[in-house]
């Protein structure tokens, strides 16, 4: 594992450990549970970027599919 060192407001610092303490963690769990929530939002956000470059140009496709679908299920 890796140390790393932040320069952080002495405000924040603190509200940061009333948060941890109030959670059972400590600062340093906080962080890493929040570094973890941000780059999973990253990892859904380059998926959703990818599928909407792959799926350019294929809109009325997609429209037509949909509008089979919907016809099937009456």
């Amino acid at each position: 594992m890796t140390a790393l060192i932040l320069n952080l407001p002495d405000e924040k610092l603190r509200r940061l450990e009333l948060v941890a303490q109030a959670r059972g963690t400590s600062v340093a769990r906080l962080f890493d549970e929040m570094s973890g929530v941000l780059l999973a939002e990253a990892n859904a956000e380059t998926g959703f970027r990818l599928r909407t470059e792959r799926g350019a140009g294929q809109e009325e496709r997609g429209l037509e599919l949909l509008h089979k679908a919907a016809a099937t299920e009456n």
